[in-house]
């Protein structure tokens, strides 16, 4: 069994066991009879106040008392009753902490900590350092604050409480653990954001959106973040050391612990929490779970945490969303990017070559572009890279757990400093050239005509990649558009002299990139129309305009579609046709191929995504020009009804799913599957055929938990039509109020 898989206290060390016992005789800890030492009768840890005071109130392990949650660089309370009366200038009294999973902690380490408290709570020491001292004294009770240092590991504590008189000493282990997470509300953590909305979507809030689809048919679908569920927080305490193998003493520097994360929450090379699934079906997939039917986090770490094995399967969304959730849990302000059109450059070049032959079909998929690409950006300082050129490297990061290429040998992006990104500062750590080319690439298009044939450059496209860069908005549900934090306006000159910069700090050389402008007299334009629903038929209409002022030209040319994945890989050739027309001076004419539901339906992949190219070569000349645009079909909404208002904690009430099928066909093996707050694990209702022109229903039973801000996400699949999403949010009333 590998070690990892051990409980948290070390079988080889006693729960009370570290050195500052083992120096004491043996006689002094076994001796119970001597009424003059002081002895521990309980220890109120105070868990409700604790809890408010630290934003910890809603996880799930608070809820159930099972442990004291804190938040590190912020003074806890307990509450401790002796046997007697506890005199000042008699007794002596320490707390011991220690990492709970560290087989031998040390001070030198910060993982094992005696504290003497003071006599007030006034002067709790440094930031840095821990602190203790006695708020109150009444008899046999004593009212104590303990500060953690605002570097202290986040991970699994143990508390001692010794008392001393003469040369004898008692112990008293807190039954509860002491988990201690990073804290955005102190000024002296790492991770400390000022903003009090921010901290409440980046930290507070279980539920966000994720932006899908294309640049220029973007959707949201709602995802369960799930943070304060049940196990939760103890598997992403857990997979700090058991799989990313932070040593404890390391364990409260956010920039390892992203670092870590970004490697955790993948498999390729460590066993981590998911294994990555690109087929083309889906559906096929009879081994674990498709990443289109996850709703949330909290089923895949529950399964994680249950069962030590890497869960099946996730896409980039799902790596994302269950980074968020981890960081989140632990304290780390995150959110989640999306990037439509994101480049994947497999070489490093800042550049992505396309490679396509006489029919416009792809032939080498070294280089893609995904439609999108979802990953995180955690906010933290960076002292650790000082001053750039344009300052320091503070704020978001980005950490990336979709495994497309290693870093230092291993599945893992980041953390990557979005201003170094923005400012092309691509030798600044870590893995700064791959999110550039994400959000800059140029594009080249180079026809193929065989091997060993030379290449023909067909169109160089600069503003193609990095389109929309989308996060949800904080406390609203609605997109926020951050591409201005990643790159400068497109084509301006400020954005050109960046990627330039970038480019001569690479290895890689530029000749590649240049255009034959000797003749420009042809242009050609794609018009799509990005409302068409699935299940409609839709036409590719293709406009070329001859800016000769006296030439005609004779254009003859080929448009194609291809059904693809959102990666852009898997390309499927749904229909081609070949055009020939006579151009006049200063003359535009269009070109048009309608696509029916019937050619597209069998070729479409779970995102209904098309690639949609054109190529044209102009008679009794050697030049060719080619454009290429993504397209997708629009999915249906799912409907969700929420009882009669007002919604109100602890109060039943009915909840209705529904979707109207927009197919000319019937939906088969239909399933709705929901998450909320309060409901531990998805629900999944299956409904019967849906005819044509019919409508998918299912209804249950819901009560809300708590008074506060609810989410409700929702997914539908069937077999002929995959990976449709909703959410309804809303408010609860507290029960005394309905």
């Amino acid at each position: 069994m590998p070690s990892w898989m051990n409980n948290w206290w070390p079988s080889s060390q006693p729960r009370n066991a570290h050195p500052y016992h083992s120096t004491r005789p043996s006689s002094d800890h076994e001796d119970d009879s001597s009424s003059e030492v002081l002895k521990v009768l309980k220890v109120d840890p105070c868990l409700e106040d604790n809890h408010v005071e630290h934003h910890t109130s809603y996880f799930n392990t608070a809820v159930e008392k099972e442990a004291l949650i804190v938040r590190r660089g912020d003074p806890f309370k307990l509450q401790i009753h002796f046997d007697r009366d506890y005199s000042p200038s008699k007794d002596s009294l320490s707390f011991v902490l220690t990492v709970a999973d560290d087989i031998k902690p040390s001070p030198g380490n910060g993982t094992l900590n005696v504290l003497l408290p003071h006599d007030t709570i006034d002067d709790l020491g440094e930031p840095k350092e821990w602190g203790a001292g006695i708020e109150s004294h009444e008899g046999q009770v004593l009212t104590v604050v303990i500060k953690p240092p605002s570097t202290c590991p986040v991970t699994v504590w143990k508390l001692d409480i010794d008392t001393k008189l003469g040369g004898r000493s008692k112990s008293y282990p807190l039954p509860l653990p002491i988990y201690v997470l990073f804290n955005p509300w102190c000024q002296d953590d790492q991770v400390y954001l000022e903003d009090r909305d921010q901290r409440k979507e980046y930290v507070l809030y279980d539920t966000t959106l994720i932006w899908r689809g294309s640049h220029n048919n973007a959707h949201p679908a709602a995802w369960k973040i799930g943070q304060y569920e049940r196990h939760v927080l103890e598997c992403s305490l857990k997979v700090l050391g058991s799989v990313g193998k932070i040593k404890p003493a390391f364990r409260g520097d956010p920039v390892k612990v992203a670092r870590a994360l970004s490697a955790v929450v993948n498999s390729n090379d460590d066993q981590g929490i998911l294994w990555g699934d690109w087929r083309k079906d889906l559906s096929q997939i009879t081994d674990g779970v498709s990443p289109l039917k996850w709703t949330g986090s909290t089923e895949i770490l529950q399964e994680f945490y249950k069962t030590k094995k890497p869960v099946k399967y996730g896409q980039c969304w799902v790596f994302a969303g269950v980074l968020a959730t981890i960081a989140r849990s632990l304290g780390i302000p995150t959110r989640i990017i999306t990037c439509f059109s994101s480049a994947h450059d497999t070489e490093s070049s800042l550049t992505l070559d396309k490679y396509v032959d006489e029919d416009n079909k792809e032939v080498d998929y070294r280089d893609s572009i995904w439609n999108f690409h979802v990953w995180n950006e955690l906010w933290m300082q960076r002292p650790d890279l000082g001053e750039g050129q344009y300052g320091n490297f503070d704020g978001w990061q980005v950490a990336d757990a979709t495994p497309q290429e290693t870093s230092d040998k291993m599945y893992r992006l980041g953390p990557a400093p979005v201003s170094a990104v923005k400012n092309g500062e691509i030798n600044t750590p870590f893995d700064i050239p791959f999110v550039f080319a994400e959000v800059n690439a140029d594009i080249l298009y180079w026809r193929f005509k065989g091997t060993g044939k030379p290449l023909k450059l067909l169109a160089w496209d600069t503003q193609s990649v990095g389109k929309n860069i989308s996060t949800k908005a904080v406390l609203k549900w609605e997109r926020e558009d951050v591409t201005d934090n990643y790159k400068y306006t497109e084509l301006s000159s400020k954005e050109r002299s960046t990627m330039m910069k970038a480019l001569e700090q690479t290895r890689h050389t530029f000749s590649k990139l240049y255009l034959n402008n000797e003749f420009n007299d042809i242009v050609l334009e794609m018009e799509l129309n990005h409302e068409v629903s699935i299940g409609e038929d839709f036409s590719v209409l293709l406009k070329m305009t001859n800016r000769s002022e006296s030439r005609p030209h004779l254009v003859k040319g080929i448009i194609r579609c291809d059904g693809v994945l959102y990666n852009g890989r898997g390309a499927e050739k749904v229909k081609t046709m070949g055009f020939e027309m006579e151009l006049q001076p200063k003359g535009s004419d269009l070109v048009r191929m309608k696509v029916s539901f019937e050619e597209y339906f069998k070729i479409m992949s779970s995102k209904a995504s098309f690639r949609i190219s054109a190529s044209a070569k102009v008679k009794g000349t050697d030049f060719d020009h080619y454009t290429q645009e993504d397209f997708r079909v629009r999915k249906p909404t799912i409907e969700l009804q929420l009882g009669e208002a007002p919604i109100v904690a602890k109060k039943e009430m009915d909840v209705t799913m529904s979707l109207e099928n927009p197919l000319p066909i019937p939906l088969t093996n239909c399933m709705f599957i929901v998450e909320g707050p309060g409901i531990e694990q998805p629900l999944k209702f299956k409904v019967g055929e849906t005819p044509v022109g019919g409508k998918a229903i299912a209804t249950f039973k819901y009560t809300p938990p708590y008074a506060a801000h609810g989410v409700m996400v929702v997914k539908f699949n069937s077999e002929e039509l995959e990976d449709v999403d909703g959410y309804k949010n809303y408010d609860v009333l507290p029960l005394t109020m309905s």
